[in-house]
């Protein structure tokens, strides 16, 4: 069987997840890919005891299952397996200690994994305070919020496996001295960009919370008590601060040990990037989700859910992933003997809302929070007897005795099974789905391609009923993506169907908290979710969002108020002490919720230079990002310096014409060939790009002639569409689309991008 995919899924695969030659020529189809990855992990049938017959079996039985879309494992297995690199897992945990050979022996590490496609998570929660005296050196600490620092830095350069920039988790207990400035170090909006920072509290620290009492901080290296806080205000220091940009979230350590299966072999300290793998030091798990949209059958007119289908997805999927932890290649030694100790893997789920959706429930109801349980439930039971049937073959995890499986007299093959992790770019793939447990962002919204095409993207269970009550039409699309992708407040949508298909930001915050324990309570690992908050909340609010994720049991919790992080630029410099300042200089306007643009590529000396233009809601030119394919140290930070600067004389009022003026005609020695033109270099490419969307803009040349306005244009860039969008953060730097911020994560529903 050919694998059947959406045009969006084509390029994202073709983009990110295809080989290709040296030359970087796509070499492979969505289906050889698919093909692939299925032969590489049946092989590990071989080692124990299949025959050629039955693992070509196996293979087919891996290969319909994600041709089907049934199924997807984590990017990194559908990109490495089967090929050279081999390191299929994302998610990885490392130890820091507090050394500078531990400190800087973690930093290789990390790095390491990067480059083969996994995401690293760390506590810091082992070094000395800042200040704190080194007996080897005569000096003084830096702590552990410079070394963060440091890390960030070294994630920044180092590009995962060619293809998606590294990701990092950096923890920190709130008994640490140096607490105060790990809350506040990502205030400033850019800092520390390559980490999600989260606070690890204990249920001593929640109860005196609640008390409002102090508790004490020690110091990691003495054990010695290093002074007092308030517990709760230390708890609302870090909802302040998550209310400003969505930082630092929590993660309810105890709890995560209370349900670590093999305590027997240490308390687990951090997790991955997005929280929802939990991991013991130089750990690694591999993860992969069933497409719960492809679990639903309709039976007589109605839609129904398909357990027969979904126990048999979970049960091959579970083959898949523990398959996976044979043919992995790990990055160190250490990682392949502790991985291999307890074989954890992560199932999990995504196209919750658009199973939902389907079945015509509303997200945010008791129904669907018990349903959520219901489908948990029936995977997690499904996967431990797929685990137990492995480990009567297999053996069980090597670490099995002393775990809490041995106890309770349960033999299984792997120490975890379950996880709800992100799933934005292999929704995509296996799209159109929604991501995760997340309800949809938007349930229409629109691709535009520079030739003018328009192309909608509609919630697939939205579309099938709004087609079977008979309201469907062109014009209702139009109106819905009008209106921040909602159909709340449209006339003629029956009140039913509203009810039943809320957006993201139309759904209270205590119900997406709701939603995550509910799933939580049969999720062996941890679940990644954001908690959505409106742009007006509190934070109060925030406060009240945590706490009531830790009295319904959730492992850890991050929230996003919309429009915060953009708002938190705007607000720098606007203090009433600075009034006279701001009347007597030219500053520049501020950003709209919405900006428009389109994305150009151009060949220079340097390679292939992307151009995203943006106008205002006036259809003013109001800002340039640019992104060379493969820059890298000053050429990146110089394109970045141009853009900033361009972007400032824009909104600064300067007229465009004089700016492309000051930028054509300089020159590097790299010149090139585009469009029959000479590009000096890539300020001058930049200046052209300007001076062609002014021309297209006036339809005109400067000269007065007129012109073709999409003569030079790249009929394949797109950008995405969002009016007026409540969830769009910012600009995808690859292609100039919008980004949400979803799963923890900043993401690109054209292209594939993704920054947790």
């Amino acid at each position: 069987m050919e694998a059947e995919l959406s045009p969006n899924a084509a390029v994202v695969l073709e983009k990110r997840y295809l080989q290709k030659d040296k030359k970087g020529k796509v070499v492979e189809t969505p289906s050889q890919l698919f093909e692939r990855v299925a032969k590489a992990i049946a092989e590990a049938d071989r080692t124990y005891g299949a025959t050629n017959k039955e693992i070509e079996l196996v293979a087919e039985e891996f290969y319909k299952m994600m041709a089907s879309l049934e199924f997807m494992p984590n990017s990194p297995t559908l990109m490495n397996a089967g090929g050279e690199l081999g390191q299929l897992s994302a998610c990885f945990v490392l130890p820091i200690e507090d050394s500078m050979e531990g400190i800087f022996d973690s930093l290789k590490y990390a790095s390491l994994i990067h480059k083969s496609g996994g995401g690293t998570g760390f506590s810091f929660s082992r070094l000395r305070p800042k200040n704190s005296m080194v007996k080897t050196s005569g000096g003084v600490a830096s702590g552990p919020v410079s070394f963060m620092k440091v890390f960030d830095a070294a994630t920044q350069a180092v590009k995962q496996g060619g293809r998606r920039r590294g990701a990092n988790m950096g923890i920190l207990r709130v008994d640490h001295p140096d607490i105060l400035e790990f809350i506040s170090c990502k205030e400033k909006e850019g800092s520390i960009s390559n980490f999600n920072i989260s606070v690890a509290v204990s249920d001593k620290f929640m109860e005196k919370v609640l008390k409002g009492e102090d508790y004490d901080l020690i110091g990691p290296h003495t054990k010695e008590k290093k002074g007092k806080l308030n517990a709760k205000k230390i708890f609302d220091l870090i909802a302040e601060y998550a209310h400003k940009n969505g930082e630092p979230g929590i993660v309810f350590i105890d709890k995560i040990n209370q349900r670590n299966p093999v305590l027997h072999l240490g308390e687990i300290e951090s997790t991955n990037p997005c929280g929802e793998q939990p991991l013991l030091p130089y750990e690694s798990c591999n993860l992969g989700s069933i497409n719960l949209i492809k679990m639903v059958k309709r039976v007589e007119g109605r839609y129904r859910i398909d357990w027969d289908r979904l126990e048999r997805t979970t049960k091959l999927a579970v083959h898949f992933l523990d398959n996976v932890i044979d043919i992995n290649k790990y990055p160190i030694p250490q990682i392949k003997e502790n991985t291999l100790r307890t074989r954890k893997i992560g199932l999990g789920v995504m196209g919750w809302a658009s199973m939902l959706g389907y079945l015509g429930i509303s997200y945010d109801s008791e129904k669907a929070l018990d349903l959520a349980r219901e489908v948990m439930r029936f995977i997690r039971t499904k996967a431990r007897e797929a685990s137990s049937n492995l480990a009567k073959k297999r053996g069980v995890f090597p670490a099995y005795k002393g775990s809490i499986y041995e106890k309770e007299g349960l033999i299984l093959r792997n120490a975890t099974l379950t996880t709800i992790a992100p799933t934005g770019t292999i929704s995509i793939i296996a799209g159109p789905t929604s991501s995760g447990i997340e309800p949809v962002f938007a349930l229409v919204y629109y691709r535009k391609v520079l030739d003018g095409q328009k192309l909608s993207e509609i919630e697939p269970s939205f579309a099938a009923v709004a087609k079977q009550r008979g309201f469907y039409s062109d014009n209702l699309l139009e109106r819905i993506a009008a209106n921040h992708g909602s159909v709340q407040g449209i006339r003629e949508i029956p009140d039913d169907v509203k009810a039943v298909f809320k957006t993201a930001m139309d759904i209270d915050y205590t119900w997406h908290i709701k939603m995550q324990a509910a799933f939580q309570e049969y999720t062996d690992n941890a679940v990644s979710k954001t908690i959505n908050l409106p742009n007006q909340a509190t934070v109060e609010d925030v406060r009240q969002a945590y706490l009531l994720a830790y009295r319904l049991n959730c492992k850890g919790i991050t929230v996003y108020r919309d429009g915060s992080r953009q708002e938190q630029v705007l607000n720098v410099g606007r203090s009433e002490k600075k009034e006279n300042v701001v009347k007597q200089n030219v500053l520049p306007k501020p950003r709209p919720e919405v900006i428009v643009g389109t994305t150009t590529k151009i060949s220079t000396g340097c390679g292939n230079l992307y151009v995203t233009i943006n106008q205002d809601e006036q259809g003013k030119f109001f800002e340039v990002f640019t992104q060379m394919g493969k820059a890298g140290g000053c050429a990146a930070s110089q394109l970045e310096a141009v853009g900033r600067l361009i972007s400032l004389a824009l909104r600064g009022g300067i007229d465009v014409r004089a700016i492309v003026e000051q930028l054509k005609g300089i020159r590097c020695p790299s010149p090139s060939w585009a469009g029959g033109k000479k590009i000096f270099s890539c300020a001058d490419a930049i200046a052209r790009v300007l001076e062609k969307r002014v021309s297209d803009q006036m339809n005109i040349n400067w000269k007065g002639t007129k012109e073709d306005s999409h003569k030079n244009s790249d009929s394949k860039a797109e950008k995405i569409v969002f009016a007026k969008s409540r969830s769009m953060v910012g600009v995808c730097p690859d292609c100039g689309s919008a980004l949400i911020h979803e799963e923890g994560c900043v993401k690109c529903g054209v292209c594939g991008y993704s920054r947790c």
